[in-house]
């Protein structure tokens, strides 16, 4: 849980960086990736997650400039270079704008009564949860895996070693 302002800001800014990594190694081409037919795309998902942070903050309090969100998915690099400047403007937007009080202030979140620290604690789990999901697209665009919280099957290669099963 985090505690005070700077806890989150600094969870944020490491799971910002790991899924800036996956961004970064997307390509045009993986993006209309697909697990099933109807499915989302790999470029909806991650345009999801990136243009839903603004949204999702605002709405519990915090004013961060919104990113235009079209139903077309854009370029690869435009999804990453959007989640590069969200990130960087939610932290400072969170320095700027809250304190550790604010953090234990609770309000109504999704049907429950939650602080804002668990509030914000949702906002990282559901970018991990798509990001996951991106992982998973990316592999089956044969796109290379960069490390997240270990060697991806990519990394274990370049150690020489052979992945754990």
């Amino acid at each position: 849980m985090y505690c005070t302002v700077e806890d989150f800001i600094a969870e944020w800014k490491n799971e910002a960086a790991l899924t800036q990594k996956m961004l970064d190694g997307l390509t045009d081409e993986s993006l209309s990736q697909q697990v099933y037919p109807e499915g989302r795309t790999l470029g909806r998902i991650a345009w999801h997650f990136v243009t839903n942070i603004p949204d999702y903050l605002t709405e519990f309090g915090l004013t961060v400039a919104k990113v235009p969100n079209s139903d077309e998915v854009p370029s690869a690099k435009v999804i990453a270079d959007t989640f590069r400047t969200v990130s960087i403007e939610v932290a400072k937007a969170l320095h700027e704008q809250w304190t550790d009080c604010i953090l234990k202030q609770v309000q109504k979140a999704f049907g429950r009564v939650e602080s804002n620290a668990t509030i914000f604690m949702g906002l990282i789990k559901h970018i991990v949860h798509h990001r996951g999901q991106v992982t998973v697209l990316m592999r089956q665009a044969g796109l290379p895996i960069p490390a997240v919280y270990g060697p991806s099957k990519e990394g274990w290669a370049r150690l020489g070693i052979m992945p754990p099963l």
